[in-house]
């Protein structure tokens, strides 16, 4: 199959991983959260917060693989692949090992970092599952490098219908035992055995079918040279990342107790539909923009590529967006009851002004495969230790919803205002005309948008009536706007395509 079809297909089945797993969180979480118990479930997101920062070991590795692998693929260069594959799979050994000590460093010092705010109980179970997941992160680094080389080799397939498949596993296995009267260790072990199944899928898939084989015979200075001049600004938008996204629940966690952590979780999970929305399709886009980087292309092709990919995006997020606007408290306290309300208002102040740079996520694609990311990583990192420092002033004040605005503030100076700069100045993306795209689609979105408002405040449904019914009457309305108004030829000629090749299945099982 042709790289241009594994992306194709590859964004299709993105979002049908996307949906599978929203559908499949919405109904598994309040279960989740009910069966837990509040306290409980904040341990657990807040273990699952503390071990990511590990993830942060990754240096930026694994980008690293995929663009690298991809352009010495372009430039048919097979041997400095095989080096590249070798210097790096000894790194993530090392990696993997270093991983253990840290979790081990956390697990000796968690009573002295939250026995202020946390029961004895509480302490005991959150070490238990520190080490249970520093484990799975350090066999993680151990097989990493084998998802790095599928994603360079295009194989998205593979890879999506891996995630989808994974997704489903995991709440089967998992509700029972939860019925049985199991918590939150129980899942931390269920988490691990599913991971380790996936990584070691990844293993023999990149063996029997790529023909990869690692060769471990030392590290390659000049890859490592290499690696590490590409990686390190990687690296830095990684801890960005976790400053932005993981930072508030460690802190509300350490002033307040798990109670808090639960809802900001809430809120947390929720703006994480949003990001993986974003990135199921730029991640597809970049071993095609390293490769375009290579072939020199004009800055014109890069802009085309960044305004088709960021107007895809911006028709799936302003629809949540605004959705979630109109009917999210509904939702929320429907979802996991009214106890979790402040969750709607910590949401609205993590997804509004994410929007941006979640619809210019291929930006980023472009950078790192042009490698210009030093930039952004040098001025997110400022920011980051802004968002922590800010974060701290304003949850001592007003709790979670102050974190919240904390990192809301650094968003929209760092990607909504000093990107867009740098893009146009420097990338020379022409970002205004992807502004006026984006305005232009806005302003038809505006109808629906308005049309349902007016609906509202005539009928007043509640409860489970005013999520269903003001819900699909806007996303009906809003899918007629975009087909019959604001999709461009290509826009429709991907629907209709797809469309057809439904109906062509149908036709084919009914025969």
């Amino acid at each position: 199959m042709s790289s241009s079809t594994q992306r194709k297909t590859g964004v299709i089945l993105s979002y049908v991983s996307l949906i599978v797993t929203i559908v499949i969180q919405l109904l598994y979480t309040p279960v989740l959260v009910r069966t837990l118990g509040q306290s409980e479930y904040g341990i657990y997101s807040l273990v699952a917060n503390i071990i990511g920062y590990l993830t942060l070991l990754d240096f930026g590795f694994g980008n690293a693989i995929t663009v690298f692998t991809a352009k010495y693929r372009a430039k048919k260069q097979y041997e400095e692949e095989k080096k590249l594959h070798g210097t790096v799979a000894i790194l993530f050994n090392i990696i993997g090992i270093i991983t253990i000590f840290l979790g081990l460093v956390l697990y000796f010092n968690v009573q002295n970092i939250f026995g202020a705010s946390m029961t004895v109980s509480e302490i005991q179970k959150m070490k238990i599952m520190m080490l249970i997941l520093t484990f799975n992160l350090a066999i993680t680094f151990s097989f990493s490098i084998y998802s790095s080389i599928i994603t360079a080799y295009e194989k998205f397939i593979y890879q999506k219908v891996k995630a989808i498949i994974a997704s489903i596993i995991k709440p089967l296995i998992m509700l029972p035992l939860l019925f049985l009267g199991f918590k939150s260790i129980t899942m931390c072990v269920v988490i691990t055995i599913i991971n380790l199944f996936v990584l070691i899928t990844n293993y023999i898939f990149c063996k029997r079918k790529l023909k990869i084989k690692i060769r471990y015979n030392g590290i390659d200075k000049k890859i490592l040279k290499m690696v590490f001049g590409y990686s390190f600004f990687i690296f830095l938008n990684i801890i960005v990342d976790k400053a932005n996204y993981s930072v508030d629940p460690v802190i509300l966690g350490t002033l307040y107790g798990t109670s808090v952590v639960s809802i900001y979780s809430i809120a947390s999970n929720l703006d994480q539909f949003f990001i993986n929305i974003s990135t199921a399709v730029s991640g597809v886009f970049l071993p095609k923009m390293a490769k375009l980087v290579v072939e020199k292309v004009d800055a014109k092709v890069l802009t085309n590529e960044f305004i088709k990919v960021g107007r895809i995006q911006y028709y799936i997020i302003f629809l949540i967006c605004s959705g979630f606007i109109l009917v999210g408290k509904t939702f929320i306290n429907l979802w996991v009851g009214n106890v979790y309300n402040d969750a709607y208002y910590i949401t609205l102040c993590l997804i509004i002004p994410a929007c941006v740079p979640l619809i210019q996520n291929i930006g980023l694609s472009i950078m790192e495969a042009m490698n210009k990311h030093k930039f952004r990583a040098l001025v997110t990192f400022i920011m980051s230790v802004f968002n922590i420092v800010i974060s701290i002033f304003l949850a001592k004040k007003y709790g979670a919803i102050g974190a919240a605005i904390g990192t809301t503030i650094s968003i929209v100076l760092c990607n909504c205002i000093i990107m867009n700069i740098y893009y146009y100045k420097v990338i020379k993306i022409n970002v205004i005309e992807f502004w006026k795209n984006i305005l232009k689609m806005t302003s038809y979105f505006l109808i629906p948008l308005g049309i349902t408002l007016i609906i509202m405040y005539i009928t007043k449904f509640n409860g489970v009536l005013n999520l269903l019914v003001y819900g699909f009457i806007y996303t009906i309305l809003y899918i007629l706007i975009c087909y019959f108004v604001v999709f461009n030829d290509y826009e429709k000629d991907l629907v209709d395509d797809f469309l057809i090749k439904i109906k062509l299945k149908k036709k084919k099982n009914k025969d």
